[in-house]
């Protein structure tokens, strides 16, 4: 029998794009000698800065961070990828002595990182450049219905816009001439070795909505749609750039919208994010609920007390 009280602490902290979970999880690191793994499919692009809310300058001199800016925007990066890369961070982390964090709100990349994934097909490079090119013509929606038709279990949980997860979607369920859904439930390895502390921020939903709208102002105000020209000058149109954000960034510059009607796009778009974001980390098991954002001082006080619990338990 492992004893589960000897293996080291892996705080989890998720929640809703906009619910404070970088400032919550600086301050656990601060507080208890932590280490950062970023588990947001967005912060991984270099060069994404705007848009993707990466944590400061700043907040990374105070706390060391992981897995942010590791590919450059046209790379094809997988679940896959981050759960291999998530977990060697984490081990790192642990076997220097500190505690390992895991932040974000890519609920696909925290599920391949703690419950694993099914040893899926090899990527097919022509499969995937012909998906490419039928999204530029016909849009990336067009492979969303596609993905509807062969495995609507996996449709209803990828957003139609996010385009390398559909991609891989169909590949995968063409490859194993099944489903990816149903392929998800076999042969999936998960992560052992760690006793999870899964945080979860539940603010009251129009106080973050407001958040949400001023953020997504906040972004276009500070450069987006020029960060966007030069990211789509240098690279094309990759699926990186699919990103919320950067999607209605593009379109004003194709002139598809005014710049209020991008900033309004942008917003809506992050509060609809927002709200499958809560339904799926509602499905994923033992998170403790804090209700408020993560830089409310009484939230962060009980934040703090639940990992002071959880590393009490190690023996020294």
């Amino acid at each position: 029998m492992v004893d589960q009280a000897a293996e080291p602490l892996l705080v989890v902290v998720l929640g809703p794009t906009g619910s404070g979970k970088t400032s919550l999880s600086v301050a656990l690191g601060q507080r208890f000698d932590g280490e950062i793994v970023s588990c947001d499919s967005v912060a991984v692009y270099c060069g994404l800065e705007i848009g993707s809310a990466k944590p400061s300058a700043e907040q990374r001199k105070l706390v060391r961070h992981h897995l942010i800016d590791v590919v450059a925007p046209d790379a094809f990066y997988t679940a896959g990828d981050y759960s291999r890369a998530a977990r060697a961070a984490i081990a790192a982390i642990s076997g220097r002595g500190k505690l390992p964090i895991v932040t974000g709100g890519t609920g696909l990349y925290l599920r391949a990182l703690l419950q694993g994934l099914f040893p899926g097909p090899q990527r097919s490079a022509t499969l995937r450049d012909r998906l490419l090119r039928k999204a530029e013509t016909r849009g990336a929606p067009s492979l969303h219905r596609i993905l509807n038709r062969l495995d609507p279990a996996s449709a209803a949980h990828i957003h139609a816009n996010d385009l390398s997860k559909v991609i891989r979607a169909i590949e995968v369920t063409l490859a194993a001439s099944r489903p990816m859904s149903e392929a998800w439930k076999e042969g999936r390895e998960a992560l052992t070795g760690y006793r999870v502390l899964r945080l979860g921020l539940d603010p009251e939903r129009q106080q973050l909505y407001e958040r949400i709208n001023a953020r997504a102002r906040a972004m276009f105000a500070d450069g987006l749609v020029e960060e966007t020209r030069e990211l789509l000058a240098r690279y094309g149109h990759p699926p990186a750039l699919d990103a919320l954000g950067y999607r209605q960034a593009a379109q004003y510059l194709d002139g598809m919208l005014s710049f209020e009607q991008a900033i309004a796009a942008a917003s809506q778009s992050h509060r609809n994010y927002a709200k499958r974001q809560l339904t799926w980390f509602r499905r994923e098991p033992e998170v403790t609920w804090l209700n408020g954002f993560g830089d409310d001082l009484s939230l962060r006080t009980e934040a703090e007390s639940l990992v002071a619990q959880g590393l009490a338990k190690r023996p020294m």
